[in-house]
């Protein structure tokens, strides 16, 4: 039996995971960004900034009343440096990191606010699949949570989010991952970023957005 809508996130739980995001950074403001995030090759200042970037990303995909389904919506992109992550949106540096939290909370609404209006029948272009809003707020939860769990490892900050929004995200993009008693730890094995006992770490892995 398919999952209800209810299982799967939703333009709230954009908008309360983006607010607890900004909360949890906002406790480090003032530690160096410049170092890198957990085991990241992108400084904490380059992985938020890229977080930034996704959200701002996909409501981009939803926003157009006929988006595309073969490819992103083409705006410009470049890299600071060769190992840093493929931008639209960059932070001015002299805004500190109070700007690049407002920015990530400025992407954050916008995706919300598509998810929340999109149309059930609409659908957008990912490279993981052709995706619904449903598909869109999972994937720009999980770059939050992941990433904000990369800069948590770096700058030590408490991040721990919630079972049930893990589980709707695990429900919605990660079909094959099962949730089991902790779906926190579930969802950074399925992203690579742990091992769990009988599961060895992994090297590859991908989301199903379709």
């Amino acid at each position: 039996m398919p999952d209800s809508p209810v299982d799967h996130p939703t333009a709230e739980d954009v908008r309360r995971v983006t607010k607890q995001a900004v909360a949890a950074l906002s406790t480090v403001q003032d530690e160096d960004w410049r170092v890198p995030a957990g085991d990241l090759s992108w400084s904490c200042w380059e992985t938020v900034e890229h977080v930034a970037d996704d959200l701002f990303s996909y409501a981009g995909q939803l926003a157009a009343e006929q988006p595309p389904a073969d490819g992103y919506v083409p705006w410009g992109y470049r890299r600071a440096r060769p190992d840093a992550p493929a931008l639209t949106i960059f932070v001015d540096p002299e805004s500190g990191t109070a700007g690049l939290l407002r920015v990530l909370e400025a992407s954050g609404g916008l995706l919300a606010a598509s998810v929340q209006v999109s149309p059930p029948q609409r659908r957008g272009f990912h490279p993981y699949g052709v995706s619904d809003a449903a598909g869109f707020a999972a994937m720009g939860i999980v770059e939050i949570l992941i990433h904000l769990y990369d800069v948590a490892q770096t700058l030590k900050f408490p991040w721990s989010p919630e079972a049930g929004l893990c589980t709707r995200v695990l429900n919605r993009i990660f079909p094959d991952v099962p949730a089991g008693d902790d779906p926190w730890p579930a969802l950074l094995w399925a992203t690579g970023r742990v091992e769990l006992p009988g599961r060895p770490r992994r090297t590859e892995w991908r989301w199903y957005a379709r």
